[in-house]
C-alpha cells in the first residue's frame, strides 16, 4: 500500500508537523549464493497400479506421484499363479491396484488373497474394480492420444502428436494399452494429486517410462532386517519421537553419503532391487574405481558440491503444470540447471570410455542452457523475494516497465495531491494523506477528530465516506476519483501481466521437461557412485570381479562392514563355495565364536557394490532360522541361489578356531577345517558372567546326558525348597483364628495342608 500525507506547515530542517511524508514497503535483500534456499516439502509418494491378465499374458501400467510419471510394462507371459505380478507388487509396493470387474478366476483369487494378507498392514493395497468397458482397446487408445501432456510441444499437429507418442508407447502391446487406458480413467476419476483443484485441472503427467523387471536378485524381506541392510530407529529429537524415524547402524547408513535426496532414493532402490546384469555392475564399478584414484579426488569433491544443488525437479514441474509455482521454485530450478551445466562441462573433460561420463556429456543438452538463460533474463529474484510473488526484470515488457515507473513516481505526485486536498479541508483538520490500496484505489485519509463521535459526524461536504480504520477516516474525493480513472489499479495490472509472462515461461520449461528428468536420473546415479567411492576410500573396499562361468562365491579376506566399525579388532575371513569345492558348507562353533558374523559378512560382501575381490555374479540370498523358512528357501532356490542358515538344528559344535589358555578360552574368529572335540559352552557362559554354581551344574547335566544317565534334582536345592514350603505352611497355621465360628478346619486341611504335604514329604 502506498500512502502520502500532507499537513499545513513545514519546518526548514526536516519533516515536522506540517511536512508531507511518503511510506512504501521496504525491499528485502537477496540471499547470497552461500545462503540455503528453501525447497518445498515433498509430498508422500504413492504408486497406483493398473493390471490386466488374459490368455496367460500380463499388462501393467502404474502412476508414480513422486515424479508424476506413468510407467508401463510391455505384455509379458505369466503363469496361472501370477508369480510375475507378485514380483511387480513386491518391487513397487502400490497404494492401490486397479483392474477390470470382469476378470479371470485366477486373477480374482490372487487379488482376494492379496487383499486379505494381514502381514502387509498397514501397506495393504486397496483393490479397485472398474467396469470392463473402461478397459476397451479403442477407448484406451483415444484416452492416450487425447491426453494433455506438457512434454509435447503445443506446435505439434495431431498427426505429429500421434507419431511422437507411438515412438514412446508400444501400441502393439494390446493388453498394456488397455491397462494404460484403465489407469488414465482411474486417475481422472479419483483426481490423484488434484483433489482440491478446479475440475478443469487434470492430473499432471510429466512423462512415460518403460518398466523392466529383469536381472534382479530375489531377496526375502527378512534379509534386510536380519542383516541390518536397513535399520530404522526412533528419532532422538523429542519433537519427532512419536513419528520420526532415522536410519540406524546399517549397511545403507554407512554407505549413504549422497548429496541430493534423489541420490539417496536411488541408493535405496539399488539395495532393494539388486541387479544381476554384469554390464550394469561393471559400469557402476568403473565410475567408483575412477574416483578412487588419488589424482581424481579433487574432481570428485567438485562434482559432489555441484550435486548438492540438484533439487526436486519433478515436484517443481508438477507445480508448474498445476500453476502452483512458488518464488523459491524458480531459484531452485535456476541453480539446479546451472549446476547440471557444470556437471556436463566437468564430465566432458573426463574419459568418455566410462559410460556415465559420456551420457552426462551428451544428454545434458543445450536445452539446459536455454532454460537457465530464460530464467536468468526474465525472473527478478530480488523483487520476487521482496513481494513474495513472481516478478520480472526491467526491459522484458515495455508496458510493465511503464506501469512500474508510474508506481514508483506516485510518492511525489501524491504529495502534491495531498497538499491541494488539505487546502480545501476544514481548518480544524491538521493533516491528511492520499493513499493507494490495491483493488480499492486512491483514498483521502484524515485523522479522526475528538468531535467525531457518531457516524453522522464523519460526513464532510464534497467527500464520500468509505471506512474508519486505526482512528483514520477514509474518503473518496473528486481528485482521488480522477486518479482512479487516470492511473487505474496499477498493482493488479502489473501482477496480471507478470503472471502471464510466468505462464509463458512455465510452458517453455515444461516443453523441455524430458531433459530435466534425464538430468535427475543421471545426476542421482553420479551422486550414488560418488558416495560409494567415498565409502570405499574410507573403509578400504576393493573392486570385485564377476565371472559368469563360475557358479559360486570366492571371497578373500572378507570383512563384516558393520562389525569392523564397532569392534576394537576385527579378523577378516575368506570364503569359497562352488561346484568344484563343494556347494554346501556346515559351519559350527561355540557361542560367541563368530559364526553369525561370518555368515552375515559373506552376504554383505556380495551385496556391497565395492567389495573384496574376486566374486561371481551375486545370487539370490535368504538367511533363515526356522524349519518353515528353510522349506521356503529351498522351494524358491535355483542353482544360482545363496541360502544362509543360522541356528538350524539342535546343538552347537565347534569348528571355528579356538585356544585354551589355562581356564580361559580364546576365540581366534578364524574359520578352519576339521571337527571339534569339545563344546566349550562353560567357557562361553563364564565370559557371559553367569554364576559359578550355575555353570558347575551345567557341566554336571552335560556329563549326565553324554553318559546316558538320568538327571536328578540337586539335593541341596531340594532341601531348601522343602524348608520354604514348611515355613509357608507354619505361617498359615499361625494365622488361624481358632475362635472364629466361621472357620472350617476340614476345608483348611483339604485345600491347604494336604496339597502342601506332597511338596514337603
Amino acid at each position: 500500500m502506498a500512502s502520502v500525507a500532507a499537513t499545513p506547515a513545514r519546518t526548514p530542517n526536516g519533516p515536522g508537523p506540517g511536512e508531507a511524508s511518503a511510506s512504501f514497503p521496504t525491499v528485502a535483500s537477496v540471499p547470497g549464493p552461500q545462503e540455503p534456499e528453501e525447497e518445498g516439502e515433498e509430498e508422500p509418494a504413492e504408486i497406483h497400479l493398473c493390471v490386466l491378465w488374459n490368455s496367460g499374458y500380463l499388462g501393467i501400467a502404474y502412476y508414480d506421484t513422486s515424479d508424476s510419471t506413468i510407467h508401463f510394462m510391455p505384455d509379458a507371459p505369466d503363469h496361472e499363479s501370477l508369480k510375475l505380478l507378485q514380483r511387480v507388487l513386491d518391487e513397487i509396493d502400490p497404494r492401490s491396484v486397479v483392474t477390470s470387474a470382469k476378470q479371470d478366476e485366477n486373477m480374482t483369487r490372487f487379488l482376494g488373497k492379496l487383499a486379505s494378507q494381514e502381514h502387509r498392514e498397514p501397506k495393504r493395497p486397496e483393490i479397485i474394480f472398474l467396469p470392463s468397458v473402461d478397459f476397451g482397446l479403442e477407448i484406451s487408445k483415444q484416452r492416450l492420444l487425447s491426453g494433455n501432456y506438457s512434454f509435447i510441444p503445443d506446435s505439434m499437429t495431431t498427426t505429429e502428436k500421434i507419431l511422437f507418442l507411438s515412438s514412446i508407447i508400444p501400441f502393439d502391446c494390446l493388453l498394456m494399452v488397455r491397462a494404460l487406458g484403465g489407469l488414465l480413467k482411474f486417475l481422472g476419476r479419483r483426481r490423484i494429486g488434484v483433489e482440491l483443484e478446479e475440475y478443469n485441472v487434470s492430473v499432471p503427467i510429466l512423462g512415460f517410462k518403460k518398466f523392466v523387471l529383469t536381472n534382479l536378485v530375489s531377496i526375502d524381506q527378512d534379509t534386510y532386517s536380519v542383516l541390518q541392510i536397513f535399520k530404522s530407529e526412533s528419532h532422538p529429537s523429542v519433537y519427532k519421537v512419536a513419528s520420526g524415524l532415522k536410519e540406524g547402524l546399517s549397511l545403507f547408513g554407512i554407505l549413504n553419503r549422497c548429496r541430493c535426496k534423489w541420490g539417496e532414493k536411488l541408493l535405496r532402490l539399488w539395495f532393494t532391487r539388486p541387479t544381476q546384469d554384469l554390464g550394469e555392475l561393471n559400469s557402476r564399478l568403473d565410475v567408483i574405481q575412477f574416483f578412487l584414484l588419488p589424482q581424481n579426488l579433487d574432481m570428485a569433491q567438485m562434482l559432489h558440491r555441484l550435486l548438492g544443488h540438484i533439487k526436486n525437479v519433478p515436484l517443481i514441474l508438477k507445480r508448474m503444470k498445476l500453476s502452483h509455482t512458488k518464488v523459491s521454485d524458480w531459484q531452485v530450478l535456476y541453480k539446479t540447471v546451472y549446476s547440471a551445466l557444470g556437471l556436463r562441462d566437468a564430465c566432458r573433460s573426463l574419459p568418455q570410455s566410462i559410460q556415465l561420463f559420456q551420457d552426462i556429456a551428451q544428454e545434458f543438452s543445450d536445452d539446459l542452457h536455454h532454460i537457465a538463460s530464460l530464467i536468468g533474463k526474465v525472473v527478478d529474484f530480488e523483487g520476487s523475494l521482496a513481494e513474495n510473488r513472481f516478478t520480472v526484470l526491467p526491459n522484458i515488457d515495455p508496458e510493465i516497465d511503464e506501469k512500474k515507473r508510474r508506481l514508483m513516481g506516485l510518492p511525489s505526485f501524491l504529495t502534491e495531491v495531498a497538499r491541494k486536498e488539505l487546502e480545501n479541508l476544514d481548518s480544524r483538520i491538521p493533516s491528511c494523506s492520499v493513499i493507494y490500496i490495491p483493488l480499492i484505489g486512491f483514498l483521502l485519509s484524515i485523522p479522526r477528530l475528538p468531535s467525531m463521535v457518531e457516524t453522522s459526524d464523519f460526513e464532510i461536504e464534497g467527500l464520500d465516506f468509505m471506512f474508519l480504520s486505526e482512528e483514520k477516516l477514509h474518503y473518496r474525493s473528486a481528485r482521488t476519483k480522477e486518479l482512479d480513472a487516470l492511473l487505474g489499479d496499477l498493482h493488479c495490472d502489473i501482477r496480471d501481466q507478470e503472471t502471464l509472462l510466468m505462464h509463458q515461461l512455465q510452458c517453455q520449461v515444461l516443453a523441455r521437461a524430458a531433459v530435466l528428468t534425464r538430468v535427475l536420473d543421471l545426476a542421482s546415479r553420479l551422486d550414488v557412485l560418488l558416495a560409494l567411492a567415498s565409502a570405499a576410500r574410507d573403509y578400504g573396499y576393493s573392486r570385485p570381479r564377476y565371472s559368469p562361468q563360475l557358479l559360486g562365491v570366492r571371497i578373500q579376506n572378507g570383512r563384516h562392514p558393520l562389525m569392523e566399525l564397532c569392534a576394537r579388532t576385527f579378523v577378516p575371513n575368506s570364503a569359497e563355495c562352488g561346484r568344484d569345492i563343494g556347494r554346501v558348507k556346515v559351519i559350527t562353533g561355540p557361542n560367541s565364536s563368530g559364526k553369525s558374523i561370518y555368515l552375515k559378512q559373506i552376504y554383505r560382501s556380495l551385496l556391497r557394490l565395492a567389495s573384496p575381490s574376486p566374486q561371481p555374479t551375486p545370487p539370490g540370498a535368504v538367511p533363515v532360522s526356522s524349519l518353515i523358512q528353510v522349506a521356503k528357501a529351498v522351494n524358491n532356490a535355483t542353482e544360482r541361489s545363496l541360502v544362509l542358515v543360522d541356528e538350524f538344528g539342535k546343538g552347537t559344535n565347534t569348528t571355528m578356531e579356538t585356544c585354551e589358555d589355562g581356564d580361559d578360552l580364546v576365540f581366534f574368529y578364524q574359520v578352519c577345517e576339521g571337527v571339534a572335540r569339545a563344546s566349550h559352552a562353560s567357557h562361553t557362559a563364564t565370559q557371559a558372567g553367569l554364576p559359578e554354581k550355575l555353570i558347575a551344574r551345567g557341566k554336571q547335566v552335560s556329563d549326565l546326558i553324554r553318559s546316558g544317565k538320568p538327571i536328578k534334582p540337586v539335593q541341596e536345592l531340594l532341601k531348601e525348597k522343602q524348608m520354604e514350603n514348611c515355613q509357608t505352611l507354619v505361617d498359615k497355621f499361625l494365622k488361624l483364628d481358632l475362635e472364629d465360628p466361621s472357620l472350617d478346619l476340614d476345608i483348611f486341611m483339604s485345600q491347604e495342608v494336604l496339597p502342601a504335604a506332597t511338596t514337603i514329604l
